[in-house]
Formats: C-alpha cells, structure tokens, sequence
C-alpha cells in the first residue's frame, strides 16, 4: 500500500513540484495552503509523512509543528522540513521559541532547505518512512 504524505506550502509552484516528486514515486500527495488547513488535513487523513513549510501567512509551519512535536496523537507522525530558512535561524528564532514557551524547540526529523533536487528530496522521504 502507497505512503500518504502530506505536502503543506503556501507557495503553489513548491507544492506542483513535491506533489510531481510523490507520484513519480509511487507515494499518494495530499496537499494543504497553510498551518490550519494542514492540521484538518492530518486529524482527517492521518498521513505517514508531513512535509512543512515554515512561513506561511496562515497557521505558520512553526506552529504546527509545534502542534505535532506536543500531541500525544501526532507526534508519532514524522515531519520533513522544507523551507528557505537555514535550520540554525529556525531553531534560534523568536517565533519558535515562543511556541515552545521558551522551551527549547525540538530539532525536525529531517531538514531540507530549498531549492533542492527531486532525488535529495526523495531520499529524505525513504529514509523517514523506511
């Protein structure tokens, strides 16, 4: 049975091009705009993999990640990162660290700063799901 994975981007193009990624590779896409429809979209399909943006003008990649590092539910389901931000300005920025109360901020899974290839991105995914 094909993996569900889950594409959240606000940028169209970005998300024509991991959608085109997934089905060359036999993986079923599900595809949501920003933070909020993301967390309907994974409550309602449970999907094997996320793959996240960061800056979305609603419902911002940070916070759902933070949603899905602190549900006991969801945070079994993986996440790839995927965005324009270097991982050390994530992981130092205020927006994430107020998420996380000032706590520290859980390190992804996986990383991916974009642009990248379709075979880099398609190798995180398999080393994730297995």
């Amino acid at each position: 049975m094909s993996k569900k994975i889950l594409v959240v981007d606000d940028d169209q193009d970005v998300r024509s091009f991991v959608v085109t990624v997934l089905e060359e590779n036999q993986y079923i896409p599900l595809v949501a705009q920003d933070g909020v429809e993301g967390l309907e979209m994974i409550e309602k399909h449970k999907p094997d993999l996320v793959i996240l943006d960061v800056l979305m003008p609603r419902g911002s990649g940070i916070r759902l990640y933070r949603k899905l590092k602190t549900d006991e539910e969801l945070k079994k389901i993986p996440v790839i990162m995927f965005t324009g931000i270097a991982l050390k300005s994530f992981l130092k920025s205020q927006k994430a660290l107020d998420e996380f109360q000032g706590g520290e901020v859980p390190k992804p899974d996986v990383y991916l700063e974009k642009p990248i290839e379709p075979e880099d991105l398609v190798a995180a995914i398999k080393k994730k799901l297995g």
